[in-house]
């Protein structure tokens, strides 16, 4: 499986933060039904231009002469910021993180190979694909070819076809490329879509399962992956199945984007009040195919559900969760052979139903409507509600299974204070009870009152 990084130029966004999500929940889906996964994510830190039609400058040099930095300083600084964003998230990272500036030689090479098969030309200076050597070019995206030639705004007048695109600059508009190298056709730096063909195949092989990223890569960046990958690979299909997340849309269906005035990271969601998490409860609402829109009102209902499931699940939490082995689906992918050992029917039907929705193309809204369904049936006893939200949060990753242990975890302090409080609503002291909780507060913990005395959660 690989999966288009970012370009390491600026924070991720909440709407580039989706499209991990998804890729995260096919991850756990995969592993969910048993099967093995070599997770492949590339890291842009040279190449990617303002336009992914080899049109505007450089992102990575935009960026060094934005905060005066070195282009390598902007990158370290901003992908271990994504790295940091994924954690909070409570994405599985991938086996492999790769760096286009550290697979040059390889990029270099798949070019070489192109060029002897006859799909290049060299021309103002760059070596360009030539797209009309492509029987099938824009298949993924089902390009009217004709049609996206009009539509192109600017056209580079060394181009043969509109829809041709750069492999490696020696020359472009502006000269100031801090990041060059050197190569047959002269020293430069590589197009940004030859990076990802080139490290895919050195780390998955010649032709692999499942190729992801947002949907606004398909009538561009993927379809140039394509081309040129199966050009150089033998004219076979390169990826067996291609699977986009859609775009995160904020007023007026606006795509959220790093050049509008929408930009919204999710450090400034934690300044808000909302846990990472409650972001990533939100994304599960909506399937992955389809527009998400954003609102914190909407955040605000995801926060209290994902508050309301944590509740619930600490609540049944007080016995020991069941340990019986799950069978899911056999690594065929087509028969279900469902069973778990030992437990009650009702529990193996909702790991049936459950399974069902999750492996109808990631169903996740329907998964959750299954979680909620097993939270309300009376006829479930906790220990079987248990164990099914452990179940089902392998692969929803909002840390449920990590509740306990930070309850467990309380420092004494606090735990005092929660005591003193307790005596003190007993005994009617209302201000003394205020004092203690804001104690509490100050220490980063909130104190919720209950029948039966109090609940202590991290703020």
């Amino acid at each position: 499986m690989y999966a288009c990084g970012p370009t390491v130029y600026n924070y991720a966004h909440i709407g580039n933060l989706r499209s991990y999500i998804f890729e995260d929940l096919l991850k756990r889906t995969l592993f969910f039904n048993r099967f093995k996964v070599k997770h492949v994510m590339n890291i842009t830190d040279v190449g990617h231009l303002t336009s992914d039609a080899d049109l505007g400058e450089d992102k990575m040099l935009l960026a060094a002469l934005r905060e005066n930095k070195s282009i390598q300083a902007i990158a370290d600084f901003y992908t271990k910021a994504f790295k940091e964003d994924l954690k909070r998230l409570n994405v599985i990272g991938p086996k492999v993180w790769c760096k286009a500036t550290e697979h040059i030689k390889e990029q270099i090479g798949m070019i070489k190979k192109l060029e002897k098969e006859g799909y290049t030309y060299f021309a103002g200076g760059n070596v360009y694909f030539d797209t009309s050597t492509a029987d099938d070019y824009g298949k993924l995206a089902q390009l009217d070819l004709n049609a996206e030639a009009q539509a192109r705004v600017k056209t580079d007048p060394h181009k043969r076809n509109p829809h041709d695109f750069v492999l490696w600059f020696t020359k472009s508009k502006f000269q100031e490329q801090e990041m060059k190298w050197d190569s047959p056709w002269g020293k430069g730096y590589p197009g940004w879509h030859i990076e990802c063909s080139a490290m895919a195949t050195k780390y998955l092989g010649k032709q692999f399962d499942l190729h992801c990223g947002g949907i606004d890569h398909v009538p561009v960046h993927h379809t140039n992956e394509i081309a040129q990958s199966e050009a150089a690979l033998g004219k076979k299909p390169w990826v067996k199945y291609w699977l986009h997340g859609e775009f995160l849309v904020v007023k007026d269906g606006e795509k959220m984007a790093k050049s509008g005035g929408n930009f919204i990271t999710l450090p400034a969601l934690s300044e808000k009040g909302f846990d990472p998490l409650d972001y990533r409860y939100l994304c599960l609402g909506t399937h992955y195919r389809k527009q998400l829109r954003f609102s914190y009102e909407a955040l605000e209902g995801a926060k209290a559900a994902r508050k309301k499931l944590e509740e619930k699940f600490v609540s049944l939490a007080s016995g020991k969760p069941a340990k019986e082995q799950l069978f899911l689906w056999g690594t065929n992918g087509r028969k279900p052979s469902h069973f778990v050992k030992g437990s009650p029917a009702k529990r193996k039907k909702y790991l049936v139903h459950f399974t069902k929705e999750i492996n109808d193309d990631l169903n996740t809204p329907k998964a959750l409507a299954v979680m909620w369904e097993v939270i309300k049936d009376d006829k479930l006893s906790d220990k079987d509600k248990h164990f099914l939200l452990v179940a089902f949060d392998e692969i929803f990753g909002l840390g449920l299974k990590e509740l306990k242990k930070e309850k467990s975890e309380i420092p004494e302090e606090v735990k005092m204070l929660a005591e003193q409080r307790l005596v003190a609503r007993i005994g009617k002291d209302w201000k003394k009870a205020d004092e203690l909780r804001e104690k509490i507060k100050e220490l980063g913990y909130n104190l919720g009152d209950t029948k039966d005395g109090y609940e202590i959660t991290r703020l």
